[in-house]
């Protein structure tokens, strides 16, 4: 485990106003988990091969089938893949920190001079990383399999930037979970029942007009919908002002739940 040091200030006895104190804390904690991440890459396998595994079977597989030609299904397929990779990176921080605690790496920082909070801000934050290289790693083969954004450079950099907003905010949920449930097993297995519907009950395999009725409502609701059309809006073309909104909406909804629920309760269970 990567040592993390008391602030000087902190040491020495000089009290920082709280907020910034917490964001300083909380920024070293997020340099610990990059680091960790760095030193075992194999836990970027889930945002790195997976996607690629996704999009290779639904390209070749559904393609034909539902868009007449797989250059067209995946136009439609890649900007939803890279909303559902993103989320399930999510939930490894879920994972990770019931990890830790079940090892004792957070007794050890309540021991330390910090902000009951940091540990948890500091591991979302540092698991942005993981956003970022499935983002990046998912556009990369998505081009070389044919992938083309036809809506220029600055919308698929919002479309990016966005995706990579709403997984932080959802992640908050997994965050909550990997607080109440006893073993990172346990958080897998709850992220994995709560994930299959949201993703899967969307427009991503197939335009939500195909779809039963009873499904098409499911779809129209869903928060990871707006997403995925918000997506494809900022990056081959389609609505944008409305998918945005509610992608928004419901990133700043999350956090305002869960954020405050997941750090109460770490408090309880730390």
């Amino acid at each position: 485990m990567t040592t993390v040091t008391a602030p000087p200030a902190v040491a020495a006895g000089v009290t920082a106003p709280r907020p910034f104190a917490l964001a300083r804390h909380s920024l070293a904690l997020a340099r610990r988990s990059l680091i960790k991440t760095m030193r075992s890459p194999e836990q970027l396998l889930d945002v790195t091969l997976q996607p690629v595994i996704f999009v290779v079977l639904f390209v070749y597989l559904l393609g034909g089938a539902v868009a007449g030609s797989t250059h067209e299904y995946l136009q439609l397929l890649l900007p939803a893949i890279m909303v559902q990779t993103t989320m399930f990176g999510g939930m490894a921080t879920g994972v990770n920190l019931s990890t830790d605690i079940g090892k004792g790496v957070f007794d050890r920082f309540r021991s330390l001079p910090i902000g009951r909070s940091a540990p948890l801000v500091g591991s979302v934050l540092g698991d942005l990383i993981r956003y970022v290289v499935a983002v990046v790693s998912l556009l990369l083969f998505g081009t070389l399999m044919g992938f083309r954004v036809e809506t220029g450079l600055l919308p698929a950099l919002a479309a990016c930037l966005l995706v990579i907003l709403f997984a932080f905010s959802l992640s908050w949920a997994f965050v909550l979970v990997g607080m109440l449930a006893r073993q990172p097993g346990a958080v897998q297995g709850i992220g994995f029942l709560a994930l299959f519907p949201l993703t899967f009950g969307t427009s991503m395999i197939a335009p939500a007009a195909t779809l039963p009725g009873w499904l098409r409502s499911w779809v129209e609701v869903n928060p990871v919908t707006h997403v995925m059309d918000a997506s494809r809006g900022l990056m081959v073309g389609g609505p944008v002002a409305g998918p945005v909104a509610w992608t928004l909406a419901w990133s700043a909804l999350f956090v305002a739940v869960f954020a405050p629920l997941a750090v109460h309760a770490y408090r309880r269970r730390a």
